[in-house]
């Protein structure tokens, strides 16, 4: 092979980093010649003598010189392995391995992108650019001749005769086409007795390939040799390649020398201790986990012990807990795969054991003796069933402390039934079997005292209901303030979770730009997340300190993180400590509306004691026993109802309506009966009345004082000082005298019992107010007939009703006017602002009397009006003087006088005698005037003038009439 020891046309750079391209030019330029790439870099240009001594990858390796050569070309190009050419294409150009194959990607090698070449391709452009631009400058050499361009058209020749195909870019055996052109089928064919043909086919075309291969190899030769100084000057520098390369070796071995002596002195320790901590945590948390595992194997026993001592919500907390850490840190652990449905199983019948224990406390605290005594009955028991029951959101549980209130509240009346029948010995049980029997037969005293001690326990039983349901509302309100809590606990955490959000953000910016903490903040500055989490670092087990290459969580602890449950401390009314845990699922709404539902049990309780009572009254009265109670004794019983109906609304707070209408019932049958037998009385009193003066017993003004004094009421009988007064004539009523009746007496004492047993019973105010008015008005009525009606002559059987009898009449009327509006004060300040218009009969009432009054002083006007035309018409001015006319009416004006003066006051009689005086001159008027007699001054008005003087004076000298004014001048007609 020749070679040439020109070199190639390659322009000259002064840089030793210059970046140099393969010769394209001179195919341009010498269009004949057609040479094969560059194989071999070109040889640096620029001065050899300026390379270091130290070995240099990037210098060293473009110098090449023919000294550096080890094999010739063909051992380069064809495969060494073989020794001999195969007669096949295959195996002879790829080896005989010819199998593609995929090359597994190394573990220790990254994988390269354009992206690592960015930063190269950067640097070396502009250097590019330089290279180009120099080489467009530089002139080609002279050794090149005509005899090159000989060689390079014989070249060109040779490769011509190379098909196309071979030449294209795209030339790939894979295409079908390329390979049936390059290799046809029929060459290879054997199966239709051409053999020897076909044999010698195939070694014609083998030839003629290896002839094309020879043709590309001696133009690759050629190519070679036109750079064969640049191959030469890389081969020569390959020795001083291998001696830097030595070089480097060693330093590397020295480096890693050092490096393996660094490893083992300074990491291999820290390392061995990093590894023993991991080691030591993952036998720590080996464990706690069988330690956990023992726990939770314990559990089983654990709640049966306590459900030997009744703790029910300790015994739910751990099986809660036990199944939390069956489902999260002890997941798919085979030992406990039935423990979960056990524990179920458990907690099922821990449920009907809370209820069964729920129904034995209700029933034990409500059936013990009813004593003053109103604790509770174990608290502590009472509390953690509650909470259990909670727990368990068993919220119907007060449905069965309400059923044993009502058995309790049955109970408590036989119980009381029972204990005074058998202190009774008039009553024989053998023959008597039926408590309701037994208690109708006693009287009232038994009775009264037998309902009093019912309501007393009942009273007691509601205030042992009372404090009960209280405690069982006290554990509510603490859930539900448990939740409140724990909602504020949340919010609060998030809010702070947001703080230290923005502080790690903050430290974070402030480690990225390369500062301190303390730097940024000053002391007493720091975030609260920050000091925060100082202070977790600082006060960490062992005092470890915080850093991420440690490990930070504690690993002692045999309890989840998720299952831990923040408890907190609350306190019952009764002073019983208790741990509330979050795990109570309940909501606000709910807490709420059991609250109310046993608030409303209270109500419940107190509705049972009064139906209870009201039909243990109901028992009582069938017989009608209630009906004939004297006032007295009802209005004993109505206190006791009041005062237990009282004492319930106290302690329950809201008012039960069944015993009060029963008391109401029964106390309008009471009004009735009352108002009946008074009426009754009265009608007798009034029957039986003579209409004279009675005298009045010292009670009665005693009555009668007692109500000046603004209060009405019955005074208390004292036997003794009233025998020693004597009755009197008069009643003195504010230093007036009331000439009155017996019946107008006893009715002031009707009055006054009506007006008391408002005060006794209030519920009964509207109807004692209609019924007394009814009384009063039968009164009025009912005097009115007898008296100006002349009933009492038929009645009584008296011969005629007297002007005595009007006037006593009168007067007893004005008595009862009297103390009508004193009534109507009294029954005004019982009665509700809505019930005044009920008032308004005492004012009919009032008016009605007063037209009685003047109807009998019209009557006594009348009567002496009768008898003034009667005496008066027969009247005849004559002598003797006085006339015997003027006599007889003196006489009568002074029985008149005689008979009302003790009556009626005197302004009264005076007032009476004016009209009667009226009346008499207008009699005598008229009779002079039809006897023609006139004010004339003759013997005849002389005569009628001694007349009226006598009339004059007789009248004047009656008893309180001295200073009536007459004014007798009106009897004379007057002049015109």
């Amino acid at each position: 092979m020749a070679s040439s020891h020109s070199s190639s046309p390659v322009p000259q750079s002064n840089s030793s980093d210059a970046f140099f391209k393969k010769e394209v030019d001179a195919t341009k330029r010498f269009r004949p010649v057609q040479s094969l790439p560059d194989v071999c870099p070109k040889e640096p240009t620029g001065n050899p003598n300026s390379l270091h001594d130290s070995p240099s990858l990037v210098v060293d390796q473009q110098r090449w010189t023919i000294y550096h050569s080890k094999v010739n070309l063909p051992a380069a190009l064809n495969d060494p392995r073989l020794a001999k050419r195969e007669s096949d294409f295959f195996t002879k150009t790829w080896g005989v391995d010819f199998v593609d194959t995929e090359v597994t990607p190394s573990f220790y090698l990254p994988q390269i992108t354009k992206e690592h070449f960015a930063l190269y391709q950067q640097e070396i452009t502009p250097r590019e650019k330089v290279h180009e631009r120099c080489k467009n400058i530089c002139t080609p050499k002279d050794s090149f001749d005509r005899t090159l361009l000989h060689t390079h058209d014989k070249s060109r020749t040779d490769l011509e005769q190379v098909p196309k195909i071979f030449m294209k870019p795209d030339f790939a055996l894979e295409d079908s086409l390329t390979f049936n052109a390059v290799l046809p089928w029929s060459h290879f064919s054997t199966a239709g007795g051409k053999g020897n043909r076909d044999a010698a086919s195939s070694k014609l075309l083998q030839e003629k390939l290896s002839h094309y291969l020879d043709i590309v190899e001696v133009n690759i030769a050629h190519q070679i040799s036109l750079r064969s100084e640049a191959f030469f000057h890389a081969m020569t520098s390959q020795h001083e390649l291998q001696d830097y390369l030595r070089k480097t070796s060693q330093a590397v071995k020295l480096l890693r020398e050092k490096i393996s002596k660094i490893d083992k002195v300074m990491c291999e320790g820290s390392l061995r201790v990093l590894r023993l901590s991991l080691t030591r945590n993952n036998c720590i948390k080996a464990y706690n986990k069988l330690k956990l595992m023992a726990t939770v194997h314990q559990t089983q026993p654990t709640v049966q012990l306590l459900l030997s001592t009744s703790e029910y919500v300790g015994a739910l907390d751990l099986i809660a807990t036990t199944q939390e850490v069956l489902q999260q840190e002890l997941q798919g652990i085979h030992s406990f795969r039935h423990l979960g449905s056990q524990l179920c199983e458990l907690e099922k019948l821990i449920d009907k054991m809370m209820i069964a224990e729920f129904s034995t406390y209700a029933r034990s605290d409500l059936n013990r003796p009813l004593e003053d005594d109103c604790q509770i009955l174990e608290e502590e028991r009472l509390v953690s069933l509650v909470f259990g029951l909670l727990k368990q959101r068993k919220l119907n549980f007060y449905e069965i402390y309400g059923d044993e209130m009502i058995n309790t509240a049955k109970n408590i009346i036989k119980q009381c039934v029972v204990n005074t029948v058998s202190q009774i010995e008039e009553i024989d049980t053998e023959v008597v079997v039926k408590l309701a029997d037994q208690m109708r037969m006693m009287n009232f005293p038994q009775w009264f005292d037998l309902l009093k001690n019912i309501f007393s326990k009942f009273t007691i039983f509601l205030k042992r209901v009372k404090a009960t349901l209280n405690t069982i509302r006290s554990v509510v309100f603490l859930v539900l303030d448990k939740n409140q809590k724990t909602r504020d606990l949340e919010y609060t955490l998030q809010k702070n979770s947001a703080k230290e959000s923005m502080v790690d953000s903050e430290v974070a910016y402030l480690t990225h730009e390369g500062l301190f903490i303390s730097d940024a903040f000053g002391d007493g500055e720091l975030p609260a997340g920050a000091a925060d989490a100082a202070s977790v670092c600082n006060t960490s087990p062992n005092s470890e300190p915080c850093s991420s290459d440690s490990v930070s969580e504690p690993e002692c602890t045999t309890d989840s993180s998720s299952s831990k449950e923040h408890t907190s401390s609350s306190v019952t009314p009764g002073g019983v400590e208790m741990m509330i845990g979050e795990d109570m699922k309940l909501t606000d709404l709910e807490l709420v509306r059991l609250a109310n539902n046993i608030q409303e049990l209270l109500y419940n309780a107190s509705d049972i004691c009064h139906d209870r009572s009201v039909k243990f009254l109901m028992a009582r009265a069938k017989d009608g026993f209630l009906e004939k109670l004297n006032s007295n004794e009802f209005v004993t019983l109505s206190r006791l109802m009041e005062g237990f109906i009282l004492d319930t609304e106290q302690i329950c707070g809201r008012k039960s309506m069944s015993l009060r209408g029963a008391l109401q019932s029964q106390a309008n049958r009471f009004v009735n009966r009352f108002h009946e037998e008074r009426k009754t009385k009265l009608s007798l009193l009034l029957d039986n009345e003579r209409w004279k003066q009675a005298e009045v017993p010292a009670e009665f003004q005693d009555l009668v004082d007692s109500v000046s004094d603004g209060r009405i009421s019955l005074p208390e009988k004292k036997p003794t000082a009233t025998e020693e007064r004597k009755p009197a004539e008069f009643l003195i009523v504010e230093g007036q005298k009331y000439a009155t009746v017996g019946t107008v007496l006893l009715l002031i004492r009707i009055i006054l019992e009506y007006c008391q047993c408002v005060d006794n019973i209030p519920s009964i105010t509207t109807d004692m107010l209609t019924r007394l008015s009814d009384l009063l008005k039968y009164f009025n009525s009912r005097s009115c007939q007898l008296v100006l009606g002349a009933g009492a002559l038929q009645v009584v059987g008296l011969k005629t009703i007297t002007t005595k009898n009007l006037a006593l009449s009168s007067r007893c009327l004005q008595l009862i006017v009297h103390y009508i509006p004193i009534i109507r004060a009294h029954f005004e300040t019982r009665l509700q602002p809505k019930q005044f218009s009920m008032l308004r009969h005492f004012d009919h009432i009032t008016k009605d009397y007063h037209d009685h009054i003047a109807e009998i002083s019209a009557k006594l006007v009348a009567i002496m009006d009768s008898l003034f035309d009667k005496l008066l018409s027969k009247y005849e001015v004559k002598a003797p003087v006085p006339s015997a006319c003027f006599r007889n009416i003196c006489k009568q004006m002074a029985k008149m006088h005689e008979a009302i003066y003790d009556l009626l006051p005197e302004e009264q009689t005076q007032m009476l005698f004016l009209r009667i005086n009226a009346s008499y001159k207008l009699h005598l008027k008229r009779q002079l005037a039809h006897l023609n007699v006139v004010n004339d001054g003759g013997p005849l008005n002389g005569l009628v003038t001694s007349d009226v003087a006598f009339y004059t004076g007789n009248l004047q000298a009656l008893k309180g009439l001295n200073n009536l004014d007459l004014n007798m001048a009106e009897i004379w007609e007057q002049k015109r």
